[in-house]
């Protein structure tokens, strides 16, 4: 009986195949090129190559498709007017075109963590990959990331989404990712020059963490190997020198904060007390949130404390009652699953009680706060 030799393919099918994965998605043009230099390999050696052309063929046309659908999208991007950055939109986007690295420093409540993926958007980058953000804590990511959906009135995890330790919201579609910084390095192990990103924000990076520091060397050798990439490294801290310096002087893009009238109101510890156990900080604590309550109608609390220990000791002393009108007690600490931590970003009919670590001091802005009590 005669067999069927395979159908042989014309090399004039080739450059179609190669235009096609020049169009794929920036994560998938590797494995997709080294495939292609394997199927000319065996075309040249004349063995049987039809099966593989056509999974390559398949593989390249899902990941250009894919890419085209991205491109096709029109989030409505809208910087409020009232946010610092706001004035600085056009040199933001100016500079990511003419450099790969640049150092925005801007204080707490500038919109630089909300903002400048939304520019990158616009700058033109995130439809081949994705714009990563990462943040220094879990609930930042989460919190920021809902936030960036709202604004851009769509689904968390849809075109915004979020990637941190035993949690995941990410689709295809996702255009901007907020992860911890942790999980971007540890995806350097898998994906050595983290094509899955075609623009990066550090954010917080003053915060100094072994993650962080990590991180910002290993972009620093990347970065000539990936010309295409963008780096965008944020500092609360007026030492921007040093993080320019690092990049080869990049730019620097300083943002002002914005000011709101603060009235503080000390309220002493007596040493000797604490000393004799007659009096410690959580009595103190508790006293003046009670305080507070009693005191005025509206606006939410955030406490500060120093650990978990004097969170728990807190926030089951103001549960015992005391209290003139009725409120709602939010532990807020690194421990706390997800869940529990963004329960503080959500509307409630009660004034809100949050008691947290420093968790809360950078990063997120949490809803309705009017009273801070600062252990």
């Amino acid at each position: 009986m005669a067999t069927l030799s395979p159908t042989p393919i014309p090399p004039a099918e080739l450059d179609p195949l190669r235009d096609l994965i020049a169009q794929a998605m920036l994560r998938d043009q590797h494995s997709l090129r080294r495939q292609f230099r394997q199927l000319q390999q065996r075309l040249k050696k004349d063995q049987p190559a039809e099966q593989s052309y056509l999974r390559l063929l398949e593989r390249a046309d899902a990941s250009a498709k894919l890419q085209a659908e991205r491109e096709s999208l029109r989030p409505r991007i809208a910087v409020p007017e009232d946010l610092p950055i706001a004035l600085h939109t056009e040199e933001i986007q100016a500079q990511l075109q003419s450099h790969q690295v640049l150092v925005v420093a801007g204080e707490t409540g500038s919109g630089k963590t909300t903002q400048l993926p939304k520019l990158c958007w616009e700058a033109g980058f995130g439809r081949r990959a994705r714009i990563a953000c990462t943040q220094p804590r879990r609930v930042a990511a989460t919190s920021i990331a809902r936030q960036v959906a709202k604004e851009l009135e769509t689904e968390i995890g849809n075109l915004v989404g979020y990637r941190i330790r035993f949690a995941e919201k990410t689709s295809p579609r996702t255009l901007i990712q907020f992860m911890t910084d942790g999980m971007l390095l540890a995806e350097t192990q898998h994906d050595r020059f983290l094509n899955a990103y075609d623009a990066i924000i550090v954010d917080e990076a003053h915060e100094r963490s072994l993650n962080v520091d990590f991180l910002l060397g290993y972009l620093q050798q990347l970065l000539p190997k990936r010309p295409d990439l963008r780096v965008i490294i944020t500092s609360a801290s007026i030492d921007t020198r040093r993080f320019s310096e690092a990049f080869g002087n990049a730019p620097v893009v300083e943002v002002s904060g914005r000011a709101h009238p603060v009235e503080v109101q000390w309220q002493p510890l007596d040493p000797r007390a604490e000393e004799a156990g007659e009096r410690t900080v959580a009595d103190v604590v508790v006293e003046t949130v009670r305080e507070i309550l009693d005191t005025t109608w509206d606006g939410d609390i955030l406490v500060f404390l120093p650990g978990e220990q004097e969170i728990r000791e807190t926030t089951e002393r103001l549960s015992g009652g005391g209290g003139k009108r009725e409120f709602e007690i939010l532990p807020l600490f690194g421990r706390l699953t997800a869940a529990e931590q963004n329960r503080v970003f959500r509307e409630s009919s009660r004034r809100k009680v949050v008691v947290a670590t420093n968790i809360a001091e950078t990063s997120l802005t949490i809803p309705g706060i009017r009273y801070v009590v600062d252990s």
